[in-house]
């Protein structure tokens, strides 16, 4: 049993981290045309060790052991389909595939270690086209980056298997049609192309640490898989930009925090009662390197200023050691930069914090009657907490229950529910 399970964990983890990689070097062998061929080769390569390993137990390296089978599963497909039109080989890159003279250096080539990275790294580019939908971006990059099969993608967002299906149906047509192939932006583009793929991975992210289409509250899997997706960018030097530092260190933060997020029995944990003691030191100091990384170049951009206000919650031993003043500082300076309800929110709470209850009801009153802001459950949540700060316990049950109807999130619903306990007591 053991056995079975070590052979599990480490398959799971293994996929999840290389299996994206396969794909892309496989979708350059193969063709954007054949997105599902290079996912079945690596599906195959994966039913391929649970059969083997079964047996003989997990390989002294089990990355190479699926490269290479995933490699040698490619050949037969290219043996296979040599004369069909299944694969284009009119493109020069890919002559060298079809004899049989040169077919093993050729694919070889493809399989070395700076290739695979160039691949991976141009196929997450490819995958945030600014042309392809935030949502078909996400649900694509699960899929064929991280391993995500079309159940957990449907489950983790609430979905369907159809919907999800058709998502990637429709992002794998535009591949085609435009003929998307795994590369780098130039140096001109990949300023700009890098914030869309950020923007991504952050979404992902966020999703993975308060997640509003799951039952679980912190999605560990989504946290990991964003974080590697950050890395891979951190790996390679043409996309080693500040906001890139910036956002791995504002994850870092975060993740680092997530074990005294909830109790546990799953009820929320405000962060002015976490125990800090569970908070995962090392990893702060990591977030605190890639800050400091971070801080090169002519701009700052909304995650060096977001990582700034984590590093500052998490360098304080206590909550009353918080420097609010200068996290407040940060909060105006995002503001100029993004012009954002949700960051003008959390900036309230900051003013809840050092100049008390009115100044932070008038600070919020001034956004009172924006129909997108008053959508948002985490308005009507500050502003309970706001009014029950001031004695208006009566009000603040109001905007208690109205964040309660408004959020998704059963871990929000039961962490509302019993301030309205404790205000009602």
């Amino acid at each position: 049993m053991k056995n079975k399970e070590h052979i599990d964990h480490t398959l799971n983890h293994l996929f999840r981290q290389e299996s994206g990689k396969m794909v892309s070097v496989l979708i350059r062998i193969f063709g954007a045309e054949n997105i599902e061929l290079a996912e079945d080769v690596v599906q195959d390569a994966l039913v391929k060790a649970i059969e083997t390993w079964k047996y003989k137990g997990v390989p002294d390296n089990p990355k190479a052991w699926l490269y290479r089978t995933a490699k040698n599963r490619a050949i037969d497909v290219i043996r296979r389909n040599k004369y069909s039109k299944v694969i284009d080989f009119s493109d020069p890159e890919k002559q060298l595939l079809v004899s049989e003279y040169t077919l093993m250096e050729a694919m070889n080539n493809y399989w070395k270690e700076q290739q695979i990275k160039d691949d991976f790294l141009g196929m997450m580019y490819a995958c945030c086209h600014p042309n392809i939908s935030q949502e078909n971006q996400i649900t694509f990059i699960l899929k064929s980056l991280c391993g995500f099969s079309t159940k957990e993608i449907a489950k983790s967002f609430l979905s369907s298997n159809d919907t999800i299906s058709k998502r990637l149906y429709r992002t794998k047509e535009y591949f085609r049609k435009h003929k998307v192939r795994p590369v780098i932006p130039t140096v001109e583009e990949i300023i700009t192309r890098t914030k869309t793929v950020l923007s991504t991975i952050y979404l992902m992210f966020n999703e993975g640490y308060n997640s509003t289409h799951s039952a679980l509250l912190i999605r560990k899997d989504l946290i990991s898989q964003a974080m590697f997706l950050c890395k891979s960018l951190l790996s390679e030097e043409r996309t080693q930009l500040p906001e890139v530092y910036a956002l791995m260190g504002l994850m870092s933060f975060h993740t680092a925090r997530i074990d005294s997020r909830i109790t546990p029995e799953g009820t929320l944990v405000l962060l002015s009662e976490q125990d800090r003691t569970k908070w995962d030191k090392q990893l702060i100091q990591l977030g605190e390197q890639y800050l400091n990384k971070a801080a090169f170049g002519n701009t700052i951009s909304t995650y060096h200023l977001e990582a700034a206000i984590a590093y500052q919650h998490c360098k304080a031993k206590q909550y009353e050691d918080t420097n609010w003043k200068v996290i407040l500082e940060y909060y105006d300076l995002l503001l100029k930069i993004k012009d954002d309800p949700i960051v003008f929110l959390n900036r309230c709470l900051v003013v809840l914090q050092l100049n008390g209850p009115q100044e932070a009801l008038s600070d919020l009153e001034s956004i009172s009657g924006n129909k997108v802001v008053e959508k948002y459950y985490l308005y009507h949540a500050i502003l309970g907490g706001i009014y029950q700060k001031s004695g208006e316990n009566a009000k603040a049950v109001i905007s208690y229950k109205r964040a309660i109807e408004l959020t998704q999130s059963n871990h929000e619903k039961l962490f509302l529910t019993h301030k309205i306990a404790c205000v009602l007591n």
